[in-house]
């Protein structure tokens, strides 16, 4: 069961996120593409990347509202990732947080551009002086946020993805691990980091925390692919094995699978000793990923 305290805070961040994009979004009277990406981006989702960006931010007395811009636009990245990634040509899934997909709902043309404006605007958000006082700051964000979200990060472990649907020889533990690092892992680095580096501090062991982090929580999900709920998840489960696809759970077992994302909980927890109790909610962050059930 997750700590009180930290579904406090988890719930606090999700309230304070969903604010901040409500009044950035378009709104939808502007038409469908500006009523798509609401749809995509408000009223759903763990908001565990935006938690870690204000979780981070406190850390080291960052102002809310810079806090809760950061992270505004990495779940405006997250959320044109799901956007596209649920597309016929990508995953072809009809149902995302228990509603319908974007190109569902309205059509793919629809979809296509309302991601495209969801990425675009997360890098706008980003350049305002309000995000951050300090240029330097902003860039310095700015072109992490491009590195994790582009084909050195999440595009190219989702290409890397694709790729091994069609693959002769399955997948390695290794290959596995490199490319969720990219699709997965790339866009938690940067919420991590994000703290720090608007308080101009030492990134390294929120760094070291999100790479375990992000392994996890990929290993999680392919846990549930294998045993979870779809009235649970929001969205299909068994299409992994279904689909013939090489999984953390393929490769080690269900068992071994378990084993290895308690191993990196433990990593986490240890690389954010250096906060003592002040990181008591990310070590309860943690904990939640590996015992969630959607």
């Amino acid at each position: 069961m997750a700590d009180a305290s930290f579904e406090d805070a988890l719930a606090n961040a999700a309230a304070r996120v969903e604010k901040c994009l409500d009044d950035l979004l378009p709104p939808a009277s502007d038409g469908p593409v500006a009523e798509a990406m609401r749809h995509a981006t408000l009223q759903g989702g763990k908001r565990l990347r935006a938690f870690l960006v204000i979780e981070g931010a406190r850390l080291f007395n960052v102002a809310e509202m810079q806090a809760d811009r950061a992270a505004a636009a990495i779940e405006c990245v997250h959320a044109y990732s799901l956007v596209h990634d649920d597309l016929p040509c990508m995953d072809d899934d009809d149902m995302r947080r228990g509603n319908p997909t974007v190109h569902k709902k309205w059509d793919e043309a629809t979809a296509v551009l309302a991601g495209d404006a969801l990425q675009t605007l997360a890098f706008e958000i980003m350049a305002h002086p309000r995000t951050a006082p300090d240029i330097a700051i902003r860039l310095k964000l700015i072109a992490r946020l491009a590195e994790t979200a582009g084909f050195n990060g999440m595009v190219g472990g989702q290409a890397l993805d694709i790729a091994a649907e069609d693959a002769q020889v399955p997948l390695t533990l290794e290959e596995i691990t490199a490319l969720q690092s990219k699709k997965t892992g790339a866009l938690i680095s940067w919420a991590a980091e994000a703290g720090p580096t608007l308080g101009k501090s030492d990134i390294s062991p929120m760094t070291k925390y999100a790479q375990n982090v992000g392994l996890a929580f990929q290993i999680q999900d392919d846990i549930l692919d294998v045993t979870g709920d779809a009235n649970k998840t929001g969205k299909k489960v068994g299409k992994d094995d279904l689909a013939g696809k090489a999984t953390f759970v393929s490769i080690m077992g269900l068992d071994g699978a378990k084993q290895a994302a308690a191993a990196l909980v433990e990593d986490a927890c240890s690389a954010v000793a250096s906060y003592h109790s002040a990181a008591d909610n990310l070590r309860a962050c943690a904990k939640f990923i590996i015992e969630r059930d959607k």
